[in-house]
Formats: structure tokens, sequence, C-alpha cells
């Protein structure tokens, strides 16, 4: 790992902080023991109810600490804190991860080097389980022809053990919002993270926005953060399920080349279809629901998506499997991103 040292661009780690109190005791001395003369600490706090702001002015007296007055979710609420933060590069840093020794330089050097890489994300392991990656971001993201979102190290629930078969850093589809670097000027010119998504799935649609300019979106192993995950809404949450159903629709409506939109929309609504009833079968009616809900929002938001996506350059991008993850996870049981084809990925 490269020495830990100031560097010429100006660094700013941000961490949107909601009722985080318990993350923040524990994890805040860890990144100013390896974040200190390398970048300004800020804490963007998202309208807390719990004790957090009096925590941190009486542990952290010295410490920024934005506080935005209401809970917009985590694409407003970062909005509304990096407006007020002038730096090169803005680091978007989760409540609930540890940072190790040179998580940052090795990262703001790849970027440095190439003026076209926009976003950057790190290695990002399970806290629980340090040899795993993290089901949020493991060793970058990537998205199928149909829409559907998945790592290298994580297909579906199945997370992978790191014996470094992914040490190499490469271009990759979409980083991780849990520890997303990226290039200030980019953030504001292309206006940041959507605020209808409220939260999920924000950070993939910002850089497809990206990457349909022409942009890279990068993963390096140079730096590796624990990621506990589920820190705000668990996997089990009937909300997230609204939210990751609805904002993918959003997502691909904005973001797909016209000849593929209407494809993919249609089968994705015979998919959701069969997933809401999976659900009910399974005895969760409330992710049946949710699946609804989402639908009909999705339905509701259309013309004004489909003012954003006139903004938009879509292009066919790098870094898209053109196959069903669904299909190969499900029915020919490929549990690791090493097992798909290479030249299967565009």
């Amino acid at each position: 790992m490269p020495n830990e040292s100031l560097m010429n661009p100006k660094v700013a780690v941000v961490i949107l902080n909601w009722n985080g109190k318990n993350f923040l005791e524990k994890f805040l001395p860890s990144l100013f023991k390896y974040s200190d003369n390398i970048a300004d600490v800020i804490i963007a706090d998202n309208a807390s109810t719990d004790d957090s702001l009096a925590f941190l002015r009486n542990s952290y007296p010295g410490l920024r600490v934005i506080e935005n007055e209401v809970n917009g979710g985590f694409s407003k609420g970062y909005n509304d804190a990096l407006r007020l933060i002038d730096a090169d590069y803005y680091i978007l840093l989760n409540t609930d991860i540890e940072v190790t020794a040179g998580w940052i330089n090795p990262v703001i050097e790849l970027m440095e080097n190439d003026e076209m890489i926009a976003v950057c994300q790190p290695k990002l392991l399970s806290w629980h389980e340090r040899d795993k990656f993290e089901y949020a971001g493991a060793a970058g993201g990537f998205i199928d022809k149909w829409g559907y979102p998945f790592c290298r190290g994580r297909m579906f629930m199945v997370t992978e053990t790191d014996k470094g078969q992914y040490d190499e850093s490469r271009e990759i589809f979409w980083a991780t919002g849990a520890c997303m670097f990226v290039r200030a000027d980019l953030y504001r010119q292309y206006g940041g993270l959507d605020a209808d998504f409220f939260a999920h799935m924000e950070e993939i649609d910002f850089c497809w926005r990206l990457k349909n300019e022409g942009y890279k979106i990068m993963y390096t192993p140079l730096s590796i953060v624990y990621h506990i995950g589920g820190g705000t809404l668990p996997k089990s949450s009937s909300f997230k399920t609204y939210l990751n159903f609805r904002n993918n629709f959003i997502l691909l409506f904005k973001n797909l080349p016209f000849n593929k939109l209407l494809p993919v929309i249609m089968l994705r609504l015979i998919l959701d279809g069969i997933a809401g009833l999976k659900f009910l079968i399974s005895g969760h009616p409330g992710d049946c629901l949710a699946v609804i809900k989402a639908h009909f929002s999705f339905y509701v938001s259309l013309r004004k998506t489909w003012r954003k996506r006139k903004n938009i350059h879509q292009r066919s991008v790098s870094c898209v499997y053109n196959g069903s993850i669904v299909y190969q996870h499900f029915f020919n049981k490929t549990d690791y991103f090493s097992d798909l084809k290479s030249e299967n990925f565009s």
C-alpha cells in the first residue's frame, strides 16, 4: 500500500447519518486514525431523532456537522449536504463502514491518473465475516441485459469468500454507494443522486448516467473497507422491496437506449409479476403488495421520468452481461461471477 500522506487534491469524506449513533461511536475512531491529514471528515446528519448530534457535539466538538432540515433519504440527504462542501473528490461513506490503513490514497491516485474515471469503489468485505465479500458492493457492480444488478463476489444472496480472485483494478458498471469515491465537479455537473429514488439503486442510476456520458466507473482492491450492511433498512423490509422494484424500473426507463426500452420493460413486467406471486406463495404478502405498489408508483411517475430521460444521452455501454443473470443463477446454478463467460459481457 502507498504511504498515506497529504495529497494535492482536496478530499472530503462525507458520512450521511440517520439515527446512527452506535455506528458513529464504533467507527469514527478508525476513520480519523486512517484519514487524518489526508481528507476532511464531515458528518451530514439527515434529521436524526436519536442522540447522534449530542454525541458528536460532546465527543468531537471540532468536527464539521451539516444538519439537513428533513430526512429526504439517501439521495436528497447527500445532495443537500454536498452542495455545501468544497472539494475535488467526495467520498460517500456509510456510517456502518470500518476503514483500514491506506484506504484513500490508492483510489485517488488511480483517479488522478485517468481523468475519465468518474467514480471508484474499494473492495467491500463483510464486517461480520471478514474473509467474505459484502452484499452491497463486493468487488464491483454489474448489470444484466434485463436490468438485474449483481456484483463480482455476490450473486443474489450468495457471497463469495475473498481468495484474491478479484484482486485486479478494472472497469465496472456501478460502484457501491456504501463507499463511493466521486469527482466533485462531475457530481455537481450531472445533478448528483436522483432524489426521487429516496434510497436504493440511486448509485446505479448515477453511475449509468456517467457511463452514458463516456466516463468510467472503476473498482480497485488496493483499498479495503468492511461493511456491516442493513444498518438503515434490513433486507426483510417490505419498504426496501418497494424501493428496489420501483427504482429499478425508473433506472431502466431513464437510461436504456430506445431500441432496448420496450423489450426490457415488457419482460420485466412479467418477471416482476412472477416475483410478486412467489412472495405471496412463500408467505410474504407484504412483499407481494410492495411489488404491486412499486409498479403503480412507477406508472404515476412516468411523465416526470420521461422528462429526465430526455436529458440523458442513452447509449450502449460496457460491463453489461448480455444474458439473464436470473436464468444463470436459478436454473444453471451459477453462484460465482467467475463462472460467467467473459465473452458474454459488453
